[in-house]
């Protein structure tokens, strides 16, 4: 028996392992296209380059299509190719009306969030910067307000102590897979049961700029420890040495308590570089001058070596996560660049 066919909508590394099942002999369906975005400029020297998923649509002979801004051409494609049901994960387009309404089954979402918390661009990261030891990927009929749609099924992982997004990333993108096993039949079957979200337990994240990596010592430790693990390997979060962005990919929170003023370096060697927060130390294990290699702390310090009782800038943080929509447009901050102490 013919396999019902599907597009799929993503444009990044997390879809690979469904990618991967879908064209699997145990896939319930037939995939028969992709949809991504245009190559990109990488690298020093700029050269455009496919992106993970066109590159593996290319290896795999898939039909590829990438649209800089879908348009009623890329409807019509669709309407060709005659999908009976769509799926998107991390495509980075919004998709509209007229798009929607082409598959007779429409079009879900895999979302990386136990939905209704972590609706938006950045659930992974917030979930690590909340503390949380569990997340998961919801599965949701894709509807025109964000992240709304009302779910069918979850699947749930659970958060290791220390865990940073580069180490919770490949455990949901391999969470997709059982997820559509259990679930695809079930929606071609028209027997899924989709559940509506809870209003009262929504939570909201947003896009992520350079500037979010700026730390605030006046915080507690481990809030900034968090923060430090939801934000490495990108952009990282960051402290200014002497006009260079020091940047930070390890830290733990030590629960102490002192008299130094927030940012005060109370300690720089073997065991780290120690900051003096509003609750605890902070203790920086891991980090990068700019243009040198990530390294641990005492390995940095023996090339860029910071005073003990210097006091290192604090920059107020602008929230991850929100139980209300982000404005369009995130208030900016930087260093003031006047001399530190």
């Amino acid at each position: 028996m013919q396999r019902p066919k599907i597009v799929f909508f993503g444009s990044d590394s997390i879809v690979l392992p469904t990618l991967d099942f879908l064209i699997s002999p145990d896939s319930p369906v037939e995939l028969a296209a992709i949809v991504s975005q245009p190559d990109r400029p990488h690298g020093r020297g700029q050269k455009c380059l496919p992106n993970d998923v066109s590159a593996w649509a290319l290896a795999h002979n898939v039909e590829l299509r990438r649209s800089e801004k879908l348009s009623p051409e890329d409807t019509a494609w669709l309407a060709q190719k005659n999908p009976r049901l769509c799926l998107v994960m991390a495509y980075g387009h919004l998709l509209k009306n007229d798009l929607l309404a082409v598959p007779p089954l429409g079009f879900l979402n895999l979302h990386a969030s136990l939905l209704p918390a972590y609706r938006g661009a950045s659930p992974i990261l917030g979930a690590v910067a909340d503390g949380l030891n569990e997340t998961g990927v919801s599965l949701m009929r894709i509807v025109p307000q964000m992240d709304a749609g009302d779910v069918c099924g979850v699947e749930k992982i659970k958060i290791e102590t220390g865990y940073t997004v580069e180490d919770l990333r490949p455990k949901l993108a391999r969470a997709c897979v059982p997820l559509l096993e259990r679930m695809l039949p079930l929606v071609l079957a028209q027997k899924a049961v989709f559940t509506p979200q809870d209003s009262s337990k929504v939570s909201y994240t947003r896009k992520i700029s350079k500037d979010d990596g700026l730390l605030d010592f006046n915080q507690p430790a481990e809030l900034l420890a968090r923060r430090v693990r939801a934000l490495s390997p990108w952009p990282a979060c960051c402290v200014e040495v002497d006009g260079a962005r020091v940047k930070i990919y390890e830290a733990t929170a030590i629960m102490e308590a002192h008299k130094a003023l927030p940012g005060t370096i109370l300690h720089a060697g073997q065991c780290g570089l120690q900051v003096a927060t509003a609750q605890g130390i902070l203790n920086l294990t891991q980090l990068q001058r700019p243009g040198g290699k990530r390294l641990c702390a005492a390995d940095f310090l023996n090339g860029f070596p910071i005073q003990i009782g210097r006091i290192l800038q604090s920059v107020p943080l602008c929230p991850l996560v929100s139980p209300t929509p982000f404005p369009r447009k995130k208030p900016t901050v930087s260093f003031d660049k006047t001399p530190m102490p």
